[in-house]
């Protein structure tokens, strides 16, 4: 990374064991990664706190070297939440094999799967999730899963993230001045207004 990359990206956790404030999601997540299995998941929780950077470094420790070519990110909202996104952009991506290094499965990553309002929608999001559940496993994130409905719940393992303590927050801020050489007073280091995303 070049000096002039943001904190946000350069301190973005590459592997489980770097994701800050849910040690406990991270146990589970990485027990997954022992046993080389992996449910459905619904992951729920306020923005910024650590749902997608769990997912993309769950693929990582998953697929290795090949984790961009069985790991596809999308986001319903920025799709517009319709049910042709269903059938054309998850469904095609689901239904193809995984790609190299020996994996089983792909992991397809729906961000704001709430979004998918139509009820439709969800209705073809859960039949695609259980015909091809085979190949492709999906990891659902959201800010409210009360939105989603039951029927795919039902088939995920939810995970509620938490937000961020003022002790994760404060050890984090802490590593990254040390790493880059700042020095900075405790009130520096956690303002009582701040509040940090995940990274």
């Amino acid at each position: 990374m070049t000096a002039n990359t943001i904190w946000i990206e350069k301190y973005r956790p590459l592997v489980l064991d770097d994701v800050v404030g849910q040690d406990e999601i991270v146990s589970r997540l990485k027990s997954y990664v022992i046993s080389g299995n992996l449910p459905h998941l619904l992951f729920t929780g306020n923005a910024g706190i650590g749902k997608t950077t769990s997912a993309v470094a769950l693929a990582r420790e998953f697929f290795g070297e090949t984790w961009q070519m069985n790991f596809r990110e999308l986001n319903a909202s920025d799709e517009r939440g319709g049910i042709d996104v269903v059938r054309n952009q998850i469904k095609q991506f689901a239904r193809t094999a995984p790609l190299g290094g020996g994996a089983e499965f792909k992991i397809l990553f729906l961000d704001e799967a709430d979004a998918l309002t139509p009820p439709d929608a969800q209705a073809a999001l859960r039949r695609t999730m259980e015909n091809y559940a085979p190949n492709c496993r999906f990891i659902l994130s959201c800010n409210y899963s009360s939105k989603i409905i039951d029927p795919i719940q039902s088939r995920c393992a939810i995970y509620r993230f938490r937000p961020l303590s003022p002790e994760a927050i404060k050890t984090e801020i802490a590593r990254i001045t040390q790493t880059e050489g700042l020095v900075c007073s405790p009130e520096q280091r956690m303002p009582s207004s701040m509040s940090l995303r995940a990274i």
